[in-house]
Parts: C-alpha cells; structure tokens; sequence
C-alpha cells in the first residue's frame, strides 16, 4: 500500500471539514422538508442482480441457466421469483422507511410487500408488453434474423425491459427504487426513459443511443423511435402534463426534438432533425425544415 505524503494535503483541512459542515447545516436548516436522515438508501448493485434475476424468471429458456428444459423452466421461475422478489422487497423498505422516526419500519415493511404484491399480479402482463416490443423490432428491423437475436443483443430492448418493470413500481409507489432501475438502464443503453412515462405495446427504439423520454409522455401502439430522439417536456409544475402525447404507429427519425403537452396523431412520420412544440394531425408527414423557409412543415402520407 503506498503512504500518502503529509504534503498531499492541504494545511487547511480543518478548516474545509468546518466549512462542509456549515454548509450541511446550512441547508439543513433552509429546507427542511428534505432534512437529510441518514437513511441508507437502495442499493444500485443489489438492484442489478435482482434485475438479472428477475428477467431470467420473465425468459427462463433464454436468460436462465444452460440445464433449464420445458420441463423443469416453471419450478426454476418459482424458486427465483421467491428469492428475488423478497430482495426487491428489501431495497423497497429502505426506500420507504425512515429509521429515526419510532414505528415507521413496519409501515415501511407492509407498503414494499403491497408493491410486491403489484408487481407479482403484473409480470405475466409485463412479459407480454416485451414479447409485443420483441416483435416490433424482429418486424421493422431488416438486420433482426430472428427474435432471439433481438431479446439477446438489442440494447433497446434491454432498455425497454427495465422500463417495464420500474414502471410498474413507479406507479405502485416507489420512486428511487424504479429511477434506480431506469438509471442502470440508461448507463448500460444510453437510452434515457423516466419510469413514469406510459409505453404501449410494440415499441421499437432503433439503435437507441441518445433516446431521452420524459416523466408524463404518452407512447402509444407500435411506435418506432430512432436515435437520438427527445420526447421532452416544458413547464416546471409537478403533477401537471410536460411532455408529449404520441398516437399509434408514429415514426420519429433521428435528432427530431417533440417538447411540451402537445399530442401527435396516429400514424405521423417525423422527419430527422425536426424540433417540434405543437400538435401534428394524424397521417401526416412533419419535415425537417429548409433553409429557404426556417420551419418544418405539414403534408400528407402518401
């Protein structure tokens, strides 16, 4: 182990750890809605191994171990679903729970199982929104040979599966849990998707890198979004509508900007590079902007 010269440090260290202090205090006094509890929170990890787990139960023959068969898949799914859900309920405690205020772990403890629970009743449902995505991508994507080869190495899909999931925790109640699990995702893609964000079947985020997909957006059946696509939001108001409402089977190309509560009718192309704030009829074709005019414009499928 190599020593640390005393000259490493600066003679006014003391003085910098009274300072933090300060500013601890500082703020804690300033806000005091987010005193800061020493809660040990989830674990980023933890939540990656139950992820691992927990989407091995969903594909057992594709993400299980070698030996599984038909015939013994559904015993390995009960006994991981068993062991992983009981460690997603402990990261939920410590997400729920406030250790310095008396009585508040068993409320903690029966809120994390009531979210379990939700999860439980939905992962055949959520098995289905992925099987529909997997689909979508074998369908559109001319280089898929197959659909395993997308479940297997698309990272939107990968993407796409952890949105699943932390969506539906996000919407049971858990907050840093479910943006823990988008945020792992997003590290691994480079595919940003908020947990809040409602996604129908069938969507296919084609190559992925740059995707950014905001809190309250509205996605619906069959969507095909291109890289470096932002469905983003404007206002700063909590609990109100941000981001954009996108009907059944849009298109978005590459770099095409969508900010605000605007709603996009079904089957709408979006051209690459387009920046869009208002409403765009269904059938319609946005292109990108020429030079000579500075504003995309409006026309018909054809």
């Amino acid at each position: 182990m190599t020593d640390v010269p005393e000259a490493a440090f600066p003679a006014n260290i003391d003085r910098t750890i009274d300072d933090l202090r300060t500013a601890r205090l500082d703020w804690r006094g300033a806000h005091a809605r987010h005193t800061e509890l020493g809660v040990h929170f989830p674990s980023r990890s933890a939540l990656k191994r139950v992820l691992v787990d927990l989407i091995s139960a969903l594909f057992p023959l594709r993400f299980g171990p070698p030996e599984l068969t038909t015939a013994n898949e559904n015993a390995y799914v009960g006994a991981t679903l068993e062991t992983t859900l009981d460690q997603l309920a402990a990261q939920l405690i410590l997400e729920f729970d406030l250790p310095d205020i008396k009585g508040k772990q068993p409320e903690a403890a029966a809120r994390a199982i009531a979210v379990i629970g939700l999860l439980a009743a939905r992962l055949a449902d959520i098995r289905r929104l992925i099987d529909a995505d997997v689909q979508a991508a074998y369908r559109i994507d001319p280089a898929a040979n197959s659909v395993d080869e997308v479940l297997l190495s698309y990272p939107s899909l990968i993407a796409i599966i952890h949105h699943r999931i932390a969506h539906q925790l996000y919407r049971a109640g858990s907050r840093i849990v479910a943006r823990s699990i988008a945020e792992i995702a997003h590290r691994e893609t480079g595919i940003d998707i908020h947990p809040g964000a409602q996604i129908g079947p069938g969507l296919f985020i084609d190559h992925g890198t740059g995707v950014i997909i905001g809190e309250t957006a509205v996605i619906g059946v069959d969507a095909h979004i291109h890289q470096g696509v932002t469905i983003g939001g404007v206002g700063r108001a909590r609990g109100e509508r941000r981001h954009p409402s996108i009907g059944d089977r849009v298109v978005i190309f590459p770099g095409a900007v969508l900010l605000g509560p605007i709603d996009i009718g079904a089957d709408v192309v979006i051209d690459a590079n387009v920046v869009l704030r208002q409403a765009v009829p269904e059938g319609s074709f946005v292109r990108a902007p020429r030079p000579e005019i500075g504003a995309h414009s409006l026309g018909e499928r054809g």
